[in-house]
């Protein structure tokens, strides 16, 4: 305690002369080696979105790997889609959003963009589809290599939670 007023004197004349405004100006462009110029930044390509990804892409034509090989959609069944949709609360809403990407891609549309076929095969064989089919490929590479868990679904569940899919 008995520098402490030697210390604040210190302190407050080196805040004091801090604080002064400077009277000489510096031309910083006239030494070498600085400057205050920024270089233009070129962006990354390696960070760069493709300019149309798996999750965005329509492709109907495939039906994927596994046990499913036909889904007949016909009117539809609001049992089935309430039951799939506390399905998808419980299994799938831990990585799903039905309004936007998440850790997986938004389900919302997805019937518009994937063969019913290829749903149900992705739903009850996400293992084997990544290794085999090229568009899981793909979304598995899009979403930073995040695989999708195999819940061990029977057909009659993903059926019900591809009729949710339909009422988003």
């Amino acid at each position: 305690m008995r520098y402490l007023p030697q210390i604040s004197a210190v302190l407050l004349s080196l805040m004091a002369w801090g604080c002064t405004p400077k009277t000489e100006t510096q031309n910083t462009a006239d030494q070498p080696g600085f400057s205050l110029e920024r270089a233009a930044q070129k962006p990354s390509t390696d960070t760069a979105v493709a300019p149309n990804p798996a999750s965005t892409r329509i492709v109907l034509d495939q039906k994927g790997v596994g046990p499913v090989q036909e889904v007949t959609l016909v009117e539809l069944n609001p049992p089935w889609a309430e039951q799939g949709k506390q399905l998808f609360e419980q299994k799938c809403h831990a990585c799903h959003r039905a309004d936007r990407k998440f850790i997986g891609p938004s389900l919302s549309g997805v019937l518009q963009r994937r063969n019913p076929v290829w749903v149900m095969n992705m739903i009850l064989n996400p293992d084997q589809m990544v290794q085999k089919d090229p568009l899981a490929q793909e979304l598995f590479m899009e979403f930073n290599g995040s695989p999708m868990t195999d819940l061990n679904l029977t057909e009659d569940q993903a059926r019900t939670i591809l009729e949710y899919f339909r009422t988003l």
